[in-house]
């Protein structure tokens, strides 16, 4: 039998490079997300002119996407290594105070009354109304005010230790990884808009959730920074649960630590009166496949990418 027969019957593929250029995956992934949001606010808000902010916000956000890699580089130190990879993060928040102007950018209400009836449909009550009525007392509220409130410290937490650490790519992936979420979370809020339990059931609730600090600390971050609807899905357990996932591969102690932290932020956000059962599932289910998206699809983003090998190439090299 000759050497030729041999050879495998399939090409195979083979890995090849090529520079990935100043833009990072996320940097064009803000810059398609404002784009996107520009035009949907040209095409359904009316009047137009009452989403100028928003529309300035986007673009501004846009054009800062655009510049901020043609002049800062991590390479050139670490300021300029600050200023490339953190601005995303800033602009992160800047979009979800967007959502609160464009919430009846397509619908004009909100939808509570569906999500409860199929809450209720399913489980034979209303989660947080059971809550209320039989679950509440400070020692369960302050814990879970606290791992609600564990959300604000984990990001900058986790991106000044990789920052730190010089963890760059990790860094990288992350934000790719946020935009994605965020972007479908913010769309998601103004096609299905949702105000949550807290505005829904404002008449009905029969107790207040009392605490002992971190309770408090909740309340006054989401007086000051929390918008009006912006409930479905939860961003929060989206975004919380990529930096454990995160942390249980390249940090794996801080995975195990931020673990119980999930759990408890999970039930945080329903048991605070924040979200339905259902944006908590939705939330897993954004942030789950943003994860897995990015570390599936990352190398090739940024520039690595395959070729066929014939089959006369692998005869020659067969033979060589």
């Amino acid at each position: 039998m000759s050497r030729e027969n041999y050879l495998p019957t399939k090409p195979k593929r083979k890995k090849m490079t090529k520079p990935a250029g100043r833009y990072y995956p996320f940097d064009k992934l803000i810059i398609g997300y404002c784009l996107l949001m520009i035009v949907l606010i040209a095409i359904f808000g009316r009047p137009v002119d009452a989403y100028f902010d928003e529309m300035a916000a986007f673009l501004l956000s846009a054009l800062l996407a655009a510049f901020i890699p043609r002049f800062f580089d991590e390479s050139d130190g670490r300021i300029s290594a600050g200023f490339r990879l953190m601005y995303a993060a800033i602009l992160f928040g800047v979009f979800y105070r967007a959502t609160g102007g464009m919430m009846f950018l397509i619908l004009d209400k909100f939808f509570d009354y569906q999500l409860v009836a199929f809450e209720t449909a399913l489980y034979g009550i209303e989660p947080t109304l059971y809550i209320d009525q039989n679950l509440l007392n400070p020692i369960l509220n302050e814990i879970f005010s606290f791992t609600y409130f564990c959300y604000y410290l984990m990001i900058p937490v986790f991106l000044i230790g990789t920052f730190v650490k010089k963890d760059y790519d990790v860094i990288k992936r992350y934000l790719t990884a946020a935009i994605i979420t965020y972007a479908v979370s913010f769309i998601l809020f103004f096609l299905y808009p949702i105000e949550g339990p807290r505005w829904h059931f404002a008449g009905e609730y029969i107790n207040s959730i009392d605490g002992y600090f971190f309770r408090n600390m909740v309340e006054f971050v989401i007086a000051n920074g929390a918008v009006r609807g912006g409930c479905m899905p939860s961003s929060h357990i989206a975004i919380a649960l990529i930096i454990m996932l995160f942390c249980f591969k390249h940090y794996r102690v801080w995975g195990w630590i931020l673990l119980p932290i999930i759990i408890g932020l999970a039930i945080g956000t329903f048991w605070g009166r924040f979200h339905y059962v259902s944006d908590v599932y939705v939330g897993i289910a954004i942030g789950l496949a943003a994860y897995y998206l990015v570390d599936k699809k990352y190398a090739e983003w940024t520039g690595i990418g395959y070729k066929m090998t014939t089959r006369k190439e692998l005869k020659e090299n067969f033979v060589s």
